[in-house]
């Protein structure tokens, strides 16, 4: 038996019509009010389909794929959510996409499922909106490189996706905990998650100044004094590294997240960039060597 419950894949619409509109008409016009006019368009004949099912047989999740390159009516069962079939869902997107070689995937988020994107290398970008009466984010994400961060709330979904996909090791190079940034409730419980999952991992943040988060009581501090285990701070030394320009984060599972300015959020991020991951790895390791161990962060007594 899966050990999921469940089972995702693509269908063809025309086979699977009635499924597919059940599991979205009973999420978005039973439950979220949507009308039923706006529910339905004339681009699903044209779309690229997944549905989810459970071992039964029985449909509980679906989504698409527009011609216009943007993932939609993205819906889960409410007995099923919190479950994995929304995340497995987005990943069978995500293949189709680059099955059909698709540069660029865009979406029109529910803001309540912003943070749920986001761990998937989605980055938002423009202003929130309302359609059918929800209130949206525009997201997007490159599949052929690098995808642009514009702002803070770009930042912060990038660094949702580098701890949602770390396998052991994050590593954060940052002037001194921006708190657009680290302070960040999501930002935070992204990394509470992967500090307090099982199985081993760690999360190393090189600093240029650690005098200022800890003047100021940064939120990540008493998380990292209750894991000190999991959490290592160091504080660059080396001139040369103290005149460093950029902040960058970087995973071992080949994402990243660079910004050429450290002061700035303007920069890049990307999930899956082997060399350039690798590059970044190795500078940070390179200077980590020649930084000294923020030991008075773990004398704070928070």
């Amino acid at each position: 038996m899966n050990p999921r419950g469940f089972q995702v894949e693509a269908v063809e619409y025309a086979r699977q019509r009635d499924d597919l509109l059940r599991v979205r008409e009973t999420v978005f016009v039973q439950e979220q009010h949507v009308p039923l006019e706006e529910e339905r368009d004339a681009l699903d004949p044209l779309c690229s389909h997944v549905l989810a099912r459970d071992d039964a047989g029985q449909p509980i999740g679906a989504g698409r794929l527009t011609p216009e390159h943007r993932i939609g009516r993205m819906a889960v069962l409410r007995e099923w959510r919190g479950r994995g079939v929304g995340d497995a869902l987005l990943v069978a997107l995500l293949e189709q996409a680059r099955l059909q070689r698709w540069p660029e995937l865009t979406l029109n988020a529910q803001v309540s499922a912003e943070s749920f994107y986001a761990r998937h290398g989605f980055v938002p970008y423009g202003p929130r909106f309302h359609e059918a009466g929800i209130e949206h984010q525009a997201m997007r994400r490159r599949l052929d490189g690098a995808t642009a961060v514009e702002d803070p709330a770009g930042a912060r979904a990038a660094l949702l996706a580098l701890a949602n996909g770390t396998h052991r090791r994050l590593c954060l190079y940052s002037r001194d905990l921006e708190p657009s940034l680290f302070d960040a409730p999501e930002v935070l419980d992204a990394l509470r998650r992967l500090a307090t999952r099982s199985g081993p991992a760690e999360i190393r943040v090189l600093l240029q100044d650690a005098g200022t988060p800890q003047r100021r009581l940064a939120p990540l501090l008493p998380l990292a004094q209750r894991l000190p285990s999991v959490f290592l701070f160091r504080e660059v030394h080396d001139p040369v590294d103290r005149n460093y320009p950029s902040a960058f984060a970087v995973n071992d599972a080949d994402g990243y997240y660079f910004r050429p300015l450290g002061h700035r959020f303007e920069g890049e991020t990307d999930q899956d960039a082997g060399g350039r991951a690798r590059q970044l790895r190795e500078e940070f390791s390179q200077i980590w060597e020649r930084s000294r161990s923020c030991t008075e962060y773990r004398a704070l007594g928070l």
